[in-house]
């Protein structure tokens, strides 16, 4: 094995590399090993059934753990692309309507949560914006996770509630919107240049609990990046405020690698973009525009790029989004593997 040849660990960055393939492939090789197993016990168990020996009701069981281990495995084949198997960085903003807005930006906000919960992956707050009544204006959330990107990316995009409002006296029903942004999270396998010349920085009083430490003290930072967009030649610029840790210097640091995870996203979106001239025939997949409606009182989720609809509208808001996620890889993930 090459892990066993002196000398592996001289460069640490690429013995991570070679460290990270490793595990990814000893996991497909466990997961065949899965599928097989459930694949003979549904074979044994169908040959039991014949000579009456387990009910059909076993049967069915072993078919269908068989069937969900099967899918599952298919469903990561779809996730080949270098980002996939990185962390994800979210960013719930809530769209114009104020507090009717904000308390939807935070029912999105707990969703993911509690998705990641459910999926046992690592969620850490890197700043939050609370509404002004109620709700949240912006929060960024980092996760940690196998494979965390490759699933949430399928969120990235406007998602839009219908409900009778409980903020308006008449009982109206009101519609907002909430922008989601995913990004995948960069860890020091992936080289990322950042010019210091276009980076400047504020620091400013972190707001909410923490202790005195963090009111008193400035150790909330803002990063301020210039950059040109090659594609419109016009200047932008990407802002990112970070008030986790009790110190400036570690919300430094963790603003360093938000702004490496934006930086890498850009350079994928022009990879997509290329991709987007070279296969100009197939359905284009449109970031940032509006992909689902979550309606109360028809107790409707619906996808708009997969159609997927679910009236499991409370699972939904729990965190139960796999189905979703699912529904959008099989569609569009051949796509995506080819950029």
């Amino acid at each position: 094995m090459r892990t066993q040849v002196p000398g592996f660990w001289d460069d640490p960055k690429a013995a991570e590399l070679q460290m990270r393939k490793a595990k990814e492939l000893k996991k497909w090789i466990e997961g065949y090993h899965e599928v097989k197993a459930a694949a003979d016990e549904l074979q044994l168990a169908f040959d039991f059934y014949r000579e009456e020996a387990v009910t059909e009701e076993e049967v069915d069981a072993a078919y269908s753990h068989a069937t969900a281990l099967l899918e599952a495995i298919e469903m990561k084949n779809m996730l080949s692309n270098e980002e996939d198997s990185l962390g994800a960085v979210i960013k719930i903003v809530a769209g114009a309507g104020g507090t009717e807005a904000q308390d939807w930006a935070e029912m999105l906000f707990r969703m993911y949560q509690r998705y990641c919960e459910r999926q046992g992956y690592k969620c850490e707050l890197t700043n939050y914006q609370g509404g002004d009544e109620a709700g949240i204006k912006t929060v960024t959330m980092q996760v940690e996770g196998d494979m965390a990107f490759g699933y949430l990316k399928s969120e990235n995009g406007v998602h839009r509630l219908v409900r009778v409002s409980p903020f308006n006296a008449q009982g109206k029903r009101m519609t907002s919107f909430s922008s989601v942004f995913v990004v995948p999270l960069v860890d020091d396998t992936i080289n990322i240049e950042v010019n210091m010349a276009n980076l400047s920085w504020d620091t400013f009083r972190s707001g909410g609990a923490g202790g005195q430490n963090v009111n008193k003290v400035e150790t909330g930072v803002r990063l301020h990046y210039k950059y040109i967009d090659e594609v419109t030649g016009e200047e932008k610029e990407i802002a990112i405020e970070n008030t986790e840790s009790r110190s400036q210097l570690g919300n430094r640091e963790n603003a360093m690698r938000l702004l490496r995870s934006q930086l890498y996203e850009l350079e994928l979106e022009k990879r997509r973009a290329a991709q987007a001239v070279v296969e100009a025939g197939k359905k284009k997949i449109e970031w940032g525009s509006q992909i689902r409606s979550y309606v109360f009182d028809d107790r409707r989720v619906k996808d708009h790029r997969t159609n997927y609809q679910t009236s499991d509208v409370n699972g939904v808001m729990d965190g139960k989004i796999e189905d979703f996620i699912k529904a959008y890889l099989m569609e569009f993930g051949r796509e995506e593997k080819s950029i």
